[in-house]
């Protein structure tokens, strides 16, 4: 999704083997304030996106495969503001996502993870918090670099934390641990690996390697604020049932987000990106 903390378009859900992805536990796509969950993500991370898609060049012409497209934020930049000629939306559940008459954003509703699944070859593919959450991330990545059309680019990120195993104890911090904990068990959540993104994709044949990361300010009424005080109360259920939090302390944490004191560090987001070198001369 073009939020954080996972997309829509990972699992299957009419899979019970998918039971453990994320959507189908937690965050399913039609739960309570899910979609405004998203969009506070979407609020933290867009102007970053589009800043760095800009930078590489994104604009008419070019075709586009935006995968996990959350509520479709950055489709519909990439067509209103970027004018590129066209943007293929994929998810496992595209609810979110408004489709054009005029066929210039389209929808697909597919499993990421399906190894049959080929929607062909783009100028940009772009994929934002999908690969985190998958155990396959490593071959995802590489299907994803294989869509990627010859002298085109593949725009990764994924969620990172540079602070909580480091930070001040308080109940804010003892919160944001269980998150990724109870995250890793219930959906496969896994963050360790993010920071190899540009050797991967480098292994990957791709040149023209950057690397960024960008830890948005966690202030009270800021989006990312919002996005982990609507996150932590979708998660209330599994968190206190976790154990590792003592009684009253999510709450606690949410009372810091709100409270004028706040002093944290949030986590970010790293992308990273490549270009498929042309055809040889």
């Amino acid at each position: 999704m073009d939020g954080a903390i996972g997309p829509q378009g990972v699992g299957n859900p009419e899979s019970a083997e998918d039971s453990g992805r994320y959507g189908t536990g937690l965050f399913t796509p039609d739960g309570e304030g899910e979609g405004e969950r998203i969009d506070y993500g979407a609020l933290a991370y867009d102007a970053v996106t589009r800043a760095r898609l800009t930078s590489l060049g994104v604009g008419p012409g070019w075709r586009c495969l935006e995968v996990g497209a959350g509520t479709g934020t950055i489709s519909r930049w990439l067509v209103d503001e970027a004018g590129v000629d066209e943007v293929l939306a994929l998810d496992r559940d595209p609810r979110f996502v408004r489709a054009r008459p005029d066929g210039r954003v389209r929808t697909m509703t597919a499993d990421v993870t399906d190894t049959t699944l080929a929607p062909g070859r783009f100028d940009l593919v772009h994929c934002r918090f999908v690969l985190m959450h998958l155990p396959e991330h490593a071959d995802v990545l590489r299907r994803l670099a294989d869509w990627v059309a010859p002298g085109g680019r593949l725009v990764v990120g994924d969620a990172i934390d540079l602070t909580t195993a480091l930070s001040p104890p308080s109940a804010y911090q003892r919160t944001m641990a269980a998150m990724w904990e109870v995250l890793r068990e219930q959906i496969g959540t896994d963050i360790t690996w993010v920071t190899n993104y540009p050797y991967l994709l480098r292994d990957l044949g791709l040149q023209e390697i950057g690397t960024e990361i960008v830890v948005p300010p966690l202030t009270v009424g800021a989006p990312i604020t919002a996005f982990w005080k609507n996150t932590w109360g979708g998660m209330r259920d599994a968190l206190e049932a976790s154990h590792l939090l003592e009684p009253g302390e999510l709450d606690q944490a949410l009372a810091e987000l709100a409270s004028p004191s706040l002093a944290a560090l949030s986590p970010g987001m790293i992308t990273s990106w490549g270009r498929r070198p042309p055809p040889s001369s």
